[in-house]
């Protein structure tokens, strides 16, 4: 890759699911709030290592609810 385009940030964790679950304000597929996303372009890297850090342990709040809804089976 060239030196030029090399970056030394923070990653966004977003994953292109974006979905904000009702009851807890997360986007389901990067765990973030809609705060957090709007934000992330204008965080610093400390800000971003932070939220990173957190993302894992947000899981619970949304867990069973990351996928889409399951079609009735077929009645013949």
């Amino acid at each position: 890759m060239d030196e030029v385009w090399r970056r030394a940030e923070v990653m966004s964790p977003c994953i292109k699911t974006c979905v904000i679950h009702s009851a807890s304000g997360l986007c389901m597929g990067c765990l973030r709030s809609t705060e957090e996303i709007s934000r992330w372009n204008g965080m610093n890297a400390s800000e971003r290592h932070e939220i990173m850090a957190a993302l894992p342990a947000r899981a619970p709040q949304i867990k069973g609810q990351r996928r889409g809804r399951r079609k009735k089976p077929c009645e013949s």
